[in-house]
């Protein structure tokens, strides 16, 4: 009798643990069964986390090497979209500690089947139309990839903008711009046609995922932001997107007679004569990339797109991307803080304790003679920053200068340009970094505590992310940036030269570095 009371009591237990565990899997947070959708090539599984539905690593394009990319051969049954697809192969990575601490990133395995994208979405077959915000990651033309950064991840964004948010990876370096075209049907710029590629799978398949296909806005920070440029030059993307964001990026394309010479050379150093060509497909990633290296060394340039007179054929900004709303801005710092010199070494030499006696010294040890003046005009176009700030100016081809070049081509066209520089200042360590390149995509997409290392975050962290992710959405939604936590943000036009200016207090600049610039261009 003993024996069988105990054995009920242990039947009764177990019960109620099961009980427990399915009350569990009902709470949990995590969800794939109600994440199914139907594409044109087959159904999806993701997940539904915290009320976002995700799909992760979608294929919305195959292709081989060097050829254009073609549709998905379609699928029977479901197919799982709960992990992140292969990235595109990249050079080895000379990566750094302090890279690791300002610019936390995450890699993993890497594919030339890599034509993969990822979704955040509020809803599902909803027939919500929600804004599309399409992520073309950094890295050139050469590295990175769609989760490359921590603060890619699109939930945040997509959860406070009600928003579908898409990233995506495409091929990169050799596997996207070695210029074949002289050897048969190959292309100079499959790696721009993936990206081409991936816009045309989202006007198909996005309004399943309760997005509104006419409603499409891409950007991107760094070569992200010059993908975007790119875009809006390439007359197969016309009709794809509506409105463009360039984060830190500049307009680049390459010479045809140039890319085609690396790859003549390139053929050599395989030792793979010209009509026995098709042997290229067969040769490993790394000996590709080391015999085109070497090519380019001796020719000279970089990867990228190229002007082929084709697929590219004008830079920007062709008549069809007349009507593409822009916004273009940079950072304050770029490439001149913890993205070129150790934070140990910015520590040790620390701006904010130097007196004005050896301010200027500094000063006067980069800029010259023009020194003082580019420091005072720097405290007339940035009046809430301190002299020794102007030592730190940046100057490269990514910076303020590069934004408003874009914006003066693009104000000539109808559609409205917004202009922005972020120059708040990151307290870690000190506020060393100041705003260094990259500085802005946590805050854009609503990620400081996902990159704790780079916000620091606290109320400042999030002010900031809240200013930046809602101007991000407004954009996207309405063509317009404005929203109450900023002061009134006017289109920008060469004759008022409004940028917004994100800082700890935002405020609206009209040519407030005209004289600072002018002085630099004299550097």
């Amino acid at each position: 009798m003993k024996f069988a009371k105990m054995r009920i009591i242990l039947v009764v237990a177990a019960l109620m643990l099961a009980s427990l565990s399915i009350q569990a899997q009902t709470d949990d947070p995590f969800v794939v069964s109600d994440a199914v959708v139907e594409t044109e090539s087959g159904q999806l599984r993701g997940f539904v986390q915290d009320g976002i539905y995700t799909y992760l690593g979608v294929k919305y394009a195959q292709a081989e090497r060097f050829m254009m990319p073609e549709k998905v051969e379609p699928w029977e049954g479901v197919r799982s979209a709960v992990t992140y697809g292969e990235i595109c192969p990249i050079p080895a990575m000379n990566s750094v500690a302090n890279d690791e601490l300002f610019n936390p990133h995450r890699y993993f395995p890497q594919s030339e089947n890599c034509q993969h994208l990822n979704i955040w979405t509020p809803g599902i077959q909803d027939d919500a139309q929600r804004p599309v915000m399409v992520w073309l990651h950094g890295g050139g033309w050469t590295n990175g990839s769609s989760i490359e950064g921590v603060s890619y991840d699109g939930r945040n964004l997509s959860e406070k903008g009600d928003v579908v948010v898409v990233s995506l990876n495409h091929r990169l370096n050799v596997l996207g711009y070695l210029d074949m075209s002289a050897y048969g049907d190959y292309s100079a710029n499959v790696g721009v046609a993936d990206m081409v590629a991936a816009l045309e799978w989202i006007q198909e398949n996005i309004a399943e995922f309760g997005g509104d296909p006419s409603n499409v806005t891409i950007f991107g920070q760094s070569g992200g932001g010059g993908k975007v440029a790119t875009l809006m030059s390439v007359p197969a993307a016309e009709g794809l997107f509506d409105k463009a964001i360039i984060q830190s990026g500049y307009v680049s394309f390459g010479n045809q007679e140039a890319s085609q010479q690396v790859a003549e050379l390139t053929l050599q150093n395989l030792g793979i004569d010209p009509e026995n060509v098709e042997e290229i497909q067969d040769v490993p990633y790394e000996d590709l990339l080391a015999a085109a290296s070497a090519a380019q060394s001796e020719i000279g340039g970089g990867w990228g797109p190229i002007l082929d007179g084709d697929y590219i054929p004008e830079p920007a900004f062709p008549d069809f991307a007349s009507d593409i709303t822009l916004m273009v801005g940079s950072v304050l710092n770029e490439m001149t803080t913890v993205i070129r010199i150790d934070p140990d070494e910015l520590l040790a030499d620390n701006r904010n304790d130097w007196d004005m006696e050896y301010a200027t010294s500094k000063m006067e040890e980069r800029f010259g003679e023009n020194g003082v003046a580019i420091a005072e005009a720097f405290l007339e176009a940035y009046p809430n920053k301190q002299f020794a700030d102007a030592y730190y100016l940046d100057t490269s081809i990514v910076g303020r200068s590069t934004a408003l070049n874009i914006a003066n081509m693009k104000s000539e066209q109808e559609a409205p340009v917004y202009t922005y520089q972020f120059t708040y200042y990151s307290p870690v360590m000190d506020g060393v970094g100041m705003a260094w390149h990259c500085a802005e995509i946590p805050y854009v997409f609503d990620n400081a505590d996902l990159a704790l290392t780079a916000t620091g975050g606290g109320d400042a962290a999030h002010a900031m992310a809240h200013m930046m992710s809602q101007a991000w959405i407004n954009f996207a939604r309405y063509g317009d940036p404005n929203h109450d936590a900023l002061p009134e943000w006017p289109a920008y036009t060469p004759e008022n030269g409004a940028t917004m200016i994100f800082d700890t207090t935002p405020w609206v600049g009209f040519h407030n570095d005209a004289e600072l610039l002018a002085l630099l261009a004299e550097e």
